[in-house]
């Protein structure tokens, strides 16, 4: 147990002086940073990560106090990789994201790019965010496609290439794959093996069995071959997955058992990586901190800075923001009083237009009164005597020539056409017996073999209304079926009639193709718009829900005008 305190003592001592005696300066150059951080790097890359990472820290703290967004990005970076290697993947990647902080700041598309790499393959192969991978891997091909090194394009594209088969999106995936079998000169041992697995999983997918087949063996025998013992474990893993979908069950697990194996071997090479952590673990509180201290003292800092320039900036800027509130008041003051005298503009206008449009109703069922009976009392009494005189001389000069019966066919068509047109200006039916039979005869007369109008009403047919209300709710019922007839293509429509607190309910529905009623424009005429203005003249409202394809339903609600 002492003995074990003891080791455990001599070596955070040995750790500490290691710590120190390695040459500090007060201020490097950027390119003695620049050069401490490539010596990071190489160190990194063999695995010899305690002074991989004390070389990247002094780099960072050097880089802040230049303020040099370039070497900060690629310090972060480092320590990142570092962390990547020891699978502290939560850790690297928060370095990641510090160093695509600082890294955005910047125009140098190398480092970009391997930025976002690393963070789509932490995002991809660690913590299963695959679009977040993908999202990460064309940033680093966009910015890879600056620089002429063709194998760091092909490498972008391989891996976009795996993170769209492994969300099954194929067709995305395949413009990429077609680029790396095309110019697969450009990847190298590491990369064969997961093109030809890639190429089993599209040649999977199309159903073409054989050449998967073929392609996950080529993968497996160049992995053997190679050190490249994560993307044959992959290859395993899907080539199992294909076999026992196709029913080849002892293939399948003996290519488990070979999966299990490389994954026992990579876990064991984690293991062996592991007493060279020993140092960097008792320090890695301290290390984070650190690196935490640097960054918030360089913050703290640029804070400083923020702080003296604001105060010489806030008189003037409370100055402009008086003028600018000032300015806005009034703005609002002058809006205001011109919207109140645009309002009471609207107003008389409004009226205006009201009492013209109750004017030109009055007018014209006034008009129509009188035409209908000008028409009926005199036009037609003219014409029917005139026919009777010619009917007896007719019967007295016999035989009757063709001139007069022509002209007695001629009388008689002439009767009829105004006869029609007094009923249609303002129909006997509706003058002697009131609304109700009216409207039924209505319904009955636009009724067809393509077209039924079914009327219903809850009000005895006697009752009568005002003689000029009972007009108006007919031609207003008049037009609506009008309308149906002309454009709704239906083959049933329905008229009802209720009372209903001295209101009159009306419901007219139909069947028909329908219409978009925030679309709907109506000609100049006696339409929609026409039928609005009668019934806000009746101090009713009106209602219109018309669906496509499904018909449209019309609900109108007047104050009953009782006869005076």
């Amino acid at each position: 147990m002492h003995k074990t305190r003891l080791f455990s003592f001599l070596f955070i001592v040995l750790i500490c002086f290691s710590t120190n005696s390695y040459p500090q300066k007060k201020s490097l150059q950027k390119n003695e940073i620049e050069k401490l951080i490539k010596e990071a790097v190489e160190n990194w890359k063999i695995n010899d990560y305690e002074k991989s990472l004390k070389q990247s820290r002094i780099a960072l703290k050097q880089a802040i106090e230049i303020n040099d967004n370039y070497l900060i990005a690629y310090s972060y970076n480092t320590i990142g990789l570092n962390f990547d290697d020891l699978i502290m993947l939560d850790k690297a990647l928060i370095f990641y994201q510090k160093a695509l902080y600082y890294g955005d700041k910047i125009d140098n598309s190398l480092l970009k790019a391997k930025i976002h790499n690393n963070l789509g393959n932490t995002y991809f192969f660690y913590k299963k965010e695959y679009q977040k991978g993908i999202n990460h891997y064309e940033k680093s091909l966009e910015y890879s496609q600056k620089s002429p090194d063709k194998a760091r394009i092909y490498l972008k594209k391989l891996n976009i290439t795996w993170a769209y088969f492994e969300i099954k999106n194929f067709d995305k995936g395949l413009d990429y794959l077609n680029f790396v079998n095309e110019f697969k000169q450009y990847g190298d041992e590491s990369t064969k093996v997961a093109l030809n697995m890639l190429n089993a999983l599209y040649s999977d997918h199309k159903n073409d069995t054989i050449k998967a087949d073929a392609f996950f063996k080529k993968a497996i025998s160049l992995g053997n071959e190679s050190y490249e013992k994560f993307d044959l474990a992959k290859t395993h893993e899907k080539y199992a997955d294909f076999l026992f979908r196709k029913h080849d069950y002892k293939k399948a697990y003996q290519n488990i058992i070979r999966l299990n194996t490389l994954e026992k071997e990579l876990t064991e090479s984690i293991e062996l990586k592991k007493p060279k952590l020993v140092g960097v673990n008792l320090e890695l509180d301290e290390y984070k901190r650190e690196v935490d201290k640097i960054e918030s003292q360089y913050k703290t800092k640029q804070q400083s800075l923020m702080r003296e320039q604001s105060r010489n900036k806030k008189i003037f800027s409370i100055i402009v923001a008086l003028f600018f509130v000032i300015i806005i008041l009034f703005y609002f003051f002058y809006q205001n009083t011109k919207l109140k005298q645009k309002n009471r503009l609207k107003d008389v206008q409004s009226k205006i237009q009201q009492n013209i449009i109750n004017a030109s109703i009055d007018g014209q069922e006034s008009e129509r009164k009188k035409i209908a009976l000008f028409l009926h009392d005199n036009i037609s009494a003219l014409l029917s005597s005139a026919g009777m005189h010619l009917n007896v001389f007719s019967t007295q000069n016999e035989p009757v020539s063709e001139e007069i019966l022509k002209t007695k066919f001629i009388l008689e068509e002439a009767h009829d056409k105004v006869r029609d047109l007094s009923h249609e200006l303002l129909p006997t039916l509706l003058v002697r017996f009131g609304l109700f039979y009216a409207l039924e005869d209505l319904c009955e007369k636009n009724s067809n073999s393509t077209l039924l109008f079914k009327y219903s009403c809850t009000i005895p047919p006697k009752t009568r209304y005002h003689e000029k209300f009972e007009i108006r709710i007919y031609f207003i019922i008049s037009e609506l079926l009008n309308n149906i007839i002309k454009h709704s293509e239906a083959t049933i429509a329905n008229v009802s009639l209720v009372e209903n607190n001295s209101n009159l309910i009306i419901n007219v529905t139909d069947n028909g193709k329908g219409y978009k009623t925030n679309e709907f424009n109506i000609a100049e005429g006696f339409g929609l718009n026409q039928i609005r203005a009668r019934i806000k003249n009746l101090k009713g409202k009106i209602e219109v829900i018309s669906k496509i394809d499904i018909g449209t339903a019309i609900k109108i609600e007047v104050p009953i005008m009782n006869q005076s």
